[in-house]
């Protein structure tokens, strides 16, 4: 861990971001004109992209001013389209890096516009590929303007969109944190969906993610954190108390240096159930079983400390080794069966997104609206209501990590 006045422990700030200048024709600027206009159909705003003074560089003739002011306004619909209209800092507990400026960055786009003259082709090339983002889009041209709410809401996570990779991947698995679910998706078809409980708002919100599943364990134990060994006096109590670490499947050692470690051992009352997937991140969130499965009935499911808890959990654990791992279903039944702990690694790459979106395809493919658990909206809408702000460049956030080690 880096200390106050290390240099690890400083942020580097992002490379400043340098606008490319290219030689625009009057037809090349015309449409980009055009798709400004119409640029409210995936809610952003035309005059963002400074509209007014591309007209007037038009009417002045092509030439280094046009040039100047074609290639700005399609700079900015680009990085808007690409990587979202929101900045960093607005996303709150946002921690998905999006990767598509580095499968299209602004210098590329613009090149290959300009040799093409499909100005319009290159500006839709960059939306998201999800078909969440079309259904959106359609909704809010069907939603009347005096519907301001409604249609701001929509605009919010249109651009949430935006902030994902474009490409999810072939197979991979989502869940919408507001929603309650988790998809497991092939070819951006639901194959599996489960119900899910999610962190309570405040510290222990869950956070979005964008991290790779690793391998799928099995009767997996649980090291119990400080926070609890120590924090809450667990350590203690089942030291005074063997009958009860027995009871409850506790393995408790203490170290020459006096701290308490606790491990849950493998079994059906293990607070991580029967299995967890692993996927490494520094707030410490997975998806895992739980033994409180009643818990799914409830309607509202905002009742973790972080961490998803999934439900037919076992179902998801041998599903994901039979994809992923290449076991056959035999082999993962043997597995649940022994009550062993088992790491199974993953042998394809399966990409994981935590997500938070207020209106979206719900699991039977009709759009819902889901309450604003976390109030995220606000900040995001604020974010688009406000003057644009030049990208910076920054693709990460920098907002404190919360490790969220606790799935009680």
């Amino acid at each position: 861990m880096a200390l106050p006045g290390d240099p690890a422990a400083t942020v580097m700030p992002p490379a400043p971001v340098i606008d490319p200048v290219m030689n625009w024709s009057l037809a090349n600027a015309q449409a980009l004109v055009g798709v400004i206009e119409q640029i409210s159909a995936h809610g952003l705003v035309p005059a963002d992209y400074q509209l007014g003074d591309l007209r007037a560089a038009i009417l002045a003739g092509a030439g280094p001013a046009l040039d100047a002011q074609a290639s700005r306004s399609f700079t900015w619909l680009v990085e808007d389209m690409r990587d979202g209209r929101t900045r960093m800092d607005a996303r709150h507990q946002w921690f998905v890096v999006d990767p598509d400026v580095d499968a299209s960055p602004t210098e590329t786009v613009m090149a290959q516009a300009l040799a093409s003259g499909d100005i319009a082709g290159a500006i839709e090339g960059l939306a998201p590929t999800h078909p969440d983002y079309a259904v959106l889009k359609a909704r809010l041209a069907a939603t009347p303007a005096a519907n301001k709410t409604m249609r701001n809401t929509l605009r919010v996570n249109l651009d949430r969109w935006r902030w994902m990779p474009r490409d999810l991947g072939k197979a991979y698995l989502l869940t919408n944190v507001p929603e309650f679910q988790l998809r497991l998706t092939v070819d951006n078809e639901i194959i599996r969906s489960y119900r899910t409980i999610v962190g309570k708002p405040g510290r222990t919100a869950t956070p979005q993610l964008a991290e790779v599943v690793e391998g799928v364990i099995f009767n997996p134990t649980w090291t119990v954190p400080q926070s609890i060994v120590k924090g809450e006096g667990l350590g203690a109590q089942l030291l005074a108390n063997p009958a009860r670490a027995a009871r409850e499947n506790y393995k408790v050692t203490k170290a020459k240096d006096g701290t308490i470690y606790v491990v849950q051992q493998p079994g059906p009352q293990n607070a991580l159930g029967m299995m967890k997937l692993d996927m490494p991140n520094e707030h410490a969130i997975f998806l895992h079983d739980t033994p409180g499965r009643h818990l799914f009935n409830q309607a509202a499911r905002a009742l973790s400390h972080g961490c998803i808890r999934t439900e037919r959990a076992l179902e998801l654990a041998i599903t994901m080794g039979i994809l992923g791992g290449g076991l056959s279903k035999e082999e993962a039944v043997e597995i649940v069966k022994s009550g062993t702990y088992t790491r199974v690694p993953m042998t394809r790459t399966f990409p994981v997104y935590l997500t938070y979106f207020t209106v979206a395809s719900d699991i039977s493919g009709k759009l819902g609206q889901f309450n604003d658990l976390y109030g995220r909206d606000a900040p995001v809408l604020a974010a688009l209501n406000a003057p644009r702000q030049p990208w910076d460049g920054k693709r990460k956030s920098t907002e404190a990590i919360i490790q969220l080690d606790n799935p009680l």
